[in-house]
């Protein structure tokens, strides 16, 4: 750890060991015996009531009231909207590097990056100026023509994987306008690819995806994503997907000769943070290779720096890699466009007229993309990913020995990380919110923090501060 990061451990420490002591006076409120006597109260109850001062003098960020200009704007829009999202009603206005602002004017630091998409953070410059540059020039062509970005950002992607540790036998890449479309298209050449590969046939047609995943909502990829929550509403789902417990070996024997695929998250996002250990992942790239199955590795949140690397699975054994991998979110720095990267044994099975889109691969969209390959590749980006992920976990660690009440585990690596609670986290995604942080929830019961990768040392330090008055106002 450098000498700055250690510098600023011991100010998180320092910030958990003052607000573990016990204060007799408050900024608007003082606890006096006399006074208490007084008025009938006992030290006990005027003790409660100090605390819930403070708490409420942390407050910082009120949510929008009746009365406000966000409330007035959500009465006049809301009906036309179709209502998918439970949300707070702040209405978010714009942003630069970290924090964010409301139509109010509050301003709130941005630990969720989009749901991990905003990479770059908020009002990149030279983003913008890409953006503007191309969109003079050329916004869409259709898949119909070749255009200027396409193909450089297929190569750049396979390039830049080549050099590290990760998926060596990168070849091609399908671009798409999305994760869900990008999963979508893994599945659907894997299928494909069940069907023309030799002791393959119709039969050939399973796939096996992990209980606590999730590859996105298209009838497809929400297939692969056993959670009664999102799949029943629309079930039945897409015949010829099975479901395997993460991590366990044993378990893989559901992968037979009729499989033509496994589609798998090295760190399970959305389910709350959770790793693949690298003995699974290897046993299941041999059995993959046993009855010739596709092996699909989902990299749209963990992939492109989130973890560190550029690809998480570069942390995996150099034998256990993929045959497809998928990515998105950070892609585009908030542009929509998603990417399947495949080997050559995979691609030969597709022909022209098998898949398509209008959309995707769009000049505008794959222009971005290679600008923020290009950023998030970079080995000096990738170290301090690394540097501020031992910040985090020195803060979060000392939260939850400060909180061990409340907190019952710490999951994390680069900029993802899991605060396991032990109780419904959305009350602390809603104090932090108040104290003007923003986190959001994942899996069962974990609070997730995915800032932008260019989340700076003292904006951890703050976000680490504000968690701690969330936590203790509870």
């Amino acid at each position: 750890m450098s000498s700055a990061l250690s510098t600023a451990s011991r100010n998180i420490a320092r910030v958990a060991l003052r607000a573990s002591r016990p204060s007799t006076s408050y900024s608007g409120y003082r606890i006096s015996p006399t006074s208490a006597a007084l008025h009938g109260r006992n030290y006990a109850s005027a003790a409660t009531d100090a605390a819930e001062a403070v708490h409420q003098s942390a407050i910082t960020n009120r949510d929008p009231s009746e009365n406000s200009k966000s409330a007035a704007f959500v009465r006049e829009y809301e009906p036309y909207c179709l209502t998918t999202y439970a949300r707070p009603g702040l209405v978010l206005s714009s942003g630069k590097g970290c924090y964010i602002w409301d139509i109010e004017g509050q301003k709130y630091l941005d630990f969720t990056a989009g749901i991990a998409v905003n990479a770059l953070g908020h009002g990149n410059e030279e983003l913008s100026k890409i953006m503007y540059e191309q969109s003079l020039k050329m916004i869409h062509t259709s898949n119909l023509y070749y255009n200027e970005w396409t193909g450089p950002l297929c190569k750049l992607l396979v390039e830049r994987t080549l050099a590290t540790k990760g998926m060596q036998s990168a070849s091609r890449v399908f671009v798409s306008n999305s994760g869900s479309e990008a999963n979508e298209a893994a599945l659907k050449f894997a299928r494909k690819y069940g069907k023309v590969t030799p002791g393959g046939g119709e039969h050939k047609y399973e796939v096996v995806s992990f209980y606590n995943s999730f590859h996105g909502r298209t009838m497809g990829s929400l297939s692969a994503t056993p959670n009664q929550k999102y799949q029943k509403p629309f079930a039945p789902m897409v015949p010829g997907f099975k479901y395997a417990k993460y991590n366990d070996i044993d378990g893989l024997d559901i992968i037979t000769k009729d499989t033509c695929a496994v589609i798998i998250e090295p760190i399970q996002g959305e389910g709350g943070v959770y790793f693949a250990t690298p003995e699974f992942i290897t046993a299941l790239r041999k059995k993959c290779d046993q009855v010739d199955a596709v092996l699909i590795f989902d990299e749209i949140q963990s992939g492109l720096g989130r973890s560190g690397y550029l690809w998480a699975h570069e942390a995996f054994p150099a034998e256990a890699q993929p045959d497809i991998l998928t990515t998105a979110k950070a892609l585009g720095g908030g542009i929509p466009i998603g990417a399947a990267m495949m080997s050559e044994r995979i691609a030969q099975a597709i022909k022209i007229g098998d898949h398509g889109t209008t959309f995707g691969g769009n000049p505008l969209a794959t222009r971005v993309a290679h600008y923020v390959v290009d950023k998030l590749s970079n080995p000096e980006f990738l170290d301090e990913v690394k540097h501020k992920a031992e910040l985090f976990r020195s803060g979060l660690e000392q939260l939850k020995e400060k909180y061990p009440s409340v907190i019952t585990e710490i999951r994390g690596t680069g900029l993802i990380w899991g605060v396991q609670l032990n109780r419904d986290p959305n009350a602390i995604v809603d104090a932090a919110r108040l104290r003007g942080l923003l986190v959001i929830t994942a899996g069962n019961n974990t609070v997730r923090i995915v800032p932008p990768l260019i989340v700076k040392e003292k904006e951890i330090l703050e976000g680490i501060e504000v968690l701690d008055t969330a936590f203790a106002s509870l």
